[in-house]
């Protein structure tokens, strides 16, 4: 058993926790998001002591992070009494997490494999979000399944995009199970995914539903009256994975500044040749040094497009990533 110290506040942390873990445990209050690694909203230095810090997704965290002795509290075990600093202040203008209930309102199947669950908050109740940031659901046993929302903040239900995973508990529940009406908890908002303050064109990457994010900031963005240039590059496999197509073609239509293409990787579809969603967008754009990047998809995507872009020219500290990771239980 080690003992660590925030803020003058100590805690005790078991061998088998992260630091995260055993702060939450003992009910400390930091800053947290995706807690696998990915969303870097726990990031902290560590002042005093020994740690083990477990593999992470290239870009989280930079080389100058890493002299410094900032880390990612979920993804780090003390190795011996540690003291902490954490580096990710409270904004003026985030808003905070809450529990609630929510009734399904609709399910609706987009493709194959991809459910629309629309969530309705009780009478008088309203969720305050940043576009982009994602809620987790609460189990009956505790567990939590997370999900991005796809709605815009000023929508007044919530919307996400569920794809079932083979062997996943929870999404063949929302695909054979869930039921319109029934009652659910939630807690949100979670994430450090939104749109960051900038006059540079922006480039969404989404690999399958990680266009769910980026759906809630596209659509928060113009309904602000954001003039920046967009292009939006959406990566499927095949075109039976594409979904809310619609979407895109209405965004085309009302928005001024605005590209998209959606790129298949495994079939040719329409006499355009197979590729990787990141290698598409370094081949239309080349240098990519003027832009910001928002990426969002599974793990190993994000990471190779983040290797990959940035050897393109593009500044580490201008690529944002949300990876999603599936739960099998």
């Amino acid at each position: 058993m080690y003992i660590g110290k925030v803020d003058g506040v100590e805690f005790e942390i078991k061998p088998s926790q992260t630091i995260l873990e055993a702060a939450i445990s003992s009910g400390i209050t930091l800053p947290y998001g995706c807690r696998s690694g990915s969303c870097g909203s726990c990031k902290a230095t560590i002042i005093e002591g020994e740690v083990f810090h477990e593999d992470i997704i290239p870009g989280v965290l930079t080389d100058q992070d890493r002299s410094e002795q900032n880390f990612l509290l979920c993804k780090t075990y003390a190795t011996s009494d540690v003291t902490i600093a954490s580096l990710v202040e409270k904004k003026p203008d985030e808003f905070p997490k809450k529990i609630t209930p929510v009734r399904v309102e609709k399910l609706n199947l987009l493709n194959h494999d991809v459910m629309q669950i629309l969530l309705k908050l009780p009478a008088g109740e309203n969720l305050q979000f940043k576009a982009g940031q994602y809620l987790e659901f609460i189990l009956k046993d505790g567990a939590r399944r997370a999900f991005s929302m796809a709605n815009a903040p000023s929508d007044d239900l919530i919307e996400l995009h569920v794809r079932l995973i083979e062997g996943g508990t929870f999404t063949n529940y929302v695909f054979n199970e869930m039921k319109e009406k029934s009652i659910h908890r939630i807690e949100a908002p979670i994430g450090n995914f939104y749109l960051r303050e900038s006059d540079r064109p922006m480039i969404f990457v989404a690999g399958g539903t990680g266009f769910a994010p980026i759906k809630s900031i596209i659509n928060d963005c113009h309904r602000a009256g954001v003039e920046r240039k967009i292009y939006l590059y959406r990566g499927f496999k095949t075109h039976k994975d594409l979904y809310q197509d619609e979407v895109v073609e209405n965004w085309k239509k009302n928005i001024n500044n605005f590209e998209a293409i959606n790129i298949y990787s495994e079939e040719v579809v329409n006499g355009q040749e197979k590729s990787l969603v990141h290698k598409k967008v370094i081949k239309d754009l080349g240098r990519l040094d003027l832009f910001d990047v928002y990426c969002c998809g599974a793990p190993g995507m994000i990471e190779v497009a983040y290797k990959e872009f940035v050897e393109a020219g593009l500044n580490p500290n201008s690529f944002y990533s949300d990876a999603f990771t599936f739960a099998q239980k």
